[in-house]
């Protein structure tokens, strides 16, 4: 079987078969994030069309800039573990351009909107969690005492990120939900992706309290106040957190917080090189999300039809109902 040597975090030769699949689901899980931001308005065909479009112009670079010797990023010594900025930034802008592009749903914001079901969110939020150790931790590409350190990081950094959200909550005056757990969940499990190898658990466990609570932010009050119609929190709680965890892990990297860094880099010198990292995947998916967007609007159309979304999209799109 051919094999391929790696130009990152290993030395280990691995299964090109192997890479190519693990990469195929980052790429897959991005763009299913940016979907979050479009629920119940976007036609199916245009998801078809555009999807593939901005795999190609706008997730194959940022993954390249970031992860490939000899990208951009990568050369920088920008560090992003198992893609704060190659998922989550990247989902969380492109979403929020989609989203204003599209408009809001009908309705929006005069009828509340909650999840259909809590019990089927906590089972997904479940599933995510267990799924992203395999981002996370084989994200090391073997088995060894990085792969374990992100492991551990992705599990205080979350506990830290949904007891925050609850607190917050709390404090605001509101109930400990159900919900506001879940959110905390993505918002820590999003801040220590890329700083899953690269903190230690005391870090990651700040970080994962600062991303929360700056994402509780932007979900309860940001996205209100500027009126857009993120309907799953794509850009408040992956592209903040996203940007929260880049930025982040310049300072959690450090070994006076317990990361794995050796001092050789000054602390000043990292930021600059993430908060440089951020800005260039902002820049370049808002751009390229709006390019991919308008070839589709102009060919096919973005958004359904009032009828349709009266409807549902469950019938109008795909002919089905998802309860009987």
């Amino acid at each position: 079987m051919p094999a391929a040597r790696l130009a990152t975090f290993t030395d280990e030769v691995i299964s090109k078969y192997v890479f190519i699949s693990f990469q195929m689901t980052f790429a897959a899980i991005t763009a299913a994030l940016i979907l979050g931001a479009t629920a119940e308005r976007m036609k199916f065909s245009a998801v078809m069309a555009f999807v593939p479009i901005w795999l190609t112009i706008v997730y194959f670079p940022i993954a390249h800039m970031v992860w490939a010797g000899g990208g951009l990023m990568f050369e920088d010594g920008a560090l992003d573990f198992a893609g704060g900025t190659v998922v989550h930034i990247n989902a969380g802008v492109s979403g929020l351009v989609l989203a204003y592009l599209l408009g809001k749903r009908r309705g929006y914001p005069s009828e509340p909107m909650p999840p259909h079901s809590l019990v089927m969110t906590m089972i997904g939020t479940g599933l995510l969690w267990v799924g992203w150790f395999g981002f996370n931790a084989g994200s090391a590409l073997e088995a060894d005492g990085s792969a374990g350190l992100a492991m551990i990081n992705t599990f205080v950094a979350t506990a830290a990120g949904a007891l925050t959200w609850m607190v917050i909550e709390r404090a605001a005056g509101h109930k400990g939900s159900a919900l506001g757990f879940c959110s905390g969940v993505i918002a820590g499990l999003v801040a220590v992706t890329p700083a899953a190898g690269n903190s230690g658990p005391f870090g990651a466990i700040l970080l994962g309290i600062v991303a929360s609570g700056v994402c509780y932010v932007f979900v309860a009050k940001v996205k209100a106040k500027f009126g857009y119609d993120d309907s799953l929190d794509a850009f408040g709680i992956h592209g903040i957190g996203g940007i929260v965890g880049a930025i982040g892990t310049a300072v959690v990297y450090q070994p006076f917080l317990g990361g794995p860094g050796d001092g050789s880099t000054a602390l000043g010198v990292q930021l600059g090189i993430q908060i440089k990292s951020v800005f260039i995947t902002i820049g370049w998916a808002g751009i390229g999300t709006l390019i991919a967007a308008f070839l589709v609007k102009l060919t096919i159309g973005l958004r359904v039809d009032e009828e349709a979304e009266v409807n549902g999209l469950d019938i109008s799109e795909h002919g089905e109902r998802a309860y009987n």
